[in-house]
């Protein structure tokens, strides 16, 4: 009988063959899985990440046309706050009522805010990610000892199977914990990747927002052509 054709009676068994490491492997797997998923449905909610354009017009830092809005309004939600903070703190900049400083402070504050939210619950994929191997490690170390008294206990009449069994028990635990490890790690690091796509995306509409004439400047590929270099910021990196 597989695994898939029996699932819950099969973590019965390893649960009865495991013992307490398995059990604390199952439930942080449990932990992993709820996780994952409420990150993936914020990243979903937020889009994080999810490559929008922001090749926006100059105009989103001066009087917006209906095209404008419509640009600014496909970005993704958490993109869109920055850049409409961007531009009310540009305003009043240009009015003289905040200085460059503190719109600067603002927009970082706001930034970190932001990204640490989308950030929340990494901790705790990377916990698991690194200590779920280690006890299966551990839990194998107890089986081989398991093992081994077995053996000691046998005297002169030593069973092969005995040894075998106990070792095929013991490396069961570290099966488990890599098991429980390794999607865990696939998965934070497709979650970081997204996190630094957004943060790649914030700080390129930040930068077309408050000096867009700079922007473009660096940006403009006729000038890169002839000064054989290469973009600062790039429009289109994500």
């Amino acid at each position: 009988m597989t695994f898939f054709e029996n699932p819950i009676l099969r973590i019965q068994e390893f649960i009865s063959i495991g013992g307490p490491v398995v059990v604390l492997l199952l439930g942080l797997s449990v932990i992993s899985v709820a996780t994952i998923l409420f990150k993936f449905w914020q990243f979903s909610a937020l889009k994080v990440g999810a490559g929008a354009s922001l090749d926006t017009p100059v105009s989103l830092s001066g009087n917006m046309g209906r095209g404008d809005r419509q640009r600014l309004e496909r970005m993704p939600a958490g993109l869109r706050d920055i850049v409409e903070l961007a531009m009310r703190l540009k305003h009043l900049r240009d009015e003289n009522r905040i200085t460059h400083e503190a719109l600067e402070d603002r927009l970082m504050l706001s930034a970190s805010t932001q990204i640490n939210s989308i950030q929340s619950g990494f901790r705790i994929l990377e916990s698991i990610a690194q200590t779920a191997p280690l006890i299966g490690l551990f839990g194998t170390v107890l089986g081989m000892i398991t093992a081994f008294q077995a053996l000691q206990q046998s005297g002169n009449s030593v069973d092969p199977s005995i040894l075998a069994g106990g070792i095929w028990v013991a490396l069961l635990t570290t099966a488990v914990g890599l098991g429980v490890a390794m999607p865990t790690s696939i998965a934070l690091t497709y979650f970081e990747s997204r996190v630094e796509t957004h943060k790649l995306a914030i700080e390129t509409a930040v930068a077309r927002v408050l000096n867009p004439s700079t922007y473009d400047a660096i940006n403009d590929p006729r000038q890169r052509a002839e000064t054989g270099g290469s973009p600062l910021v790039s429009a289109n990196a994500v």
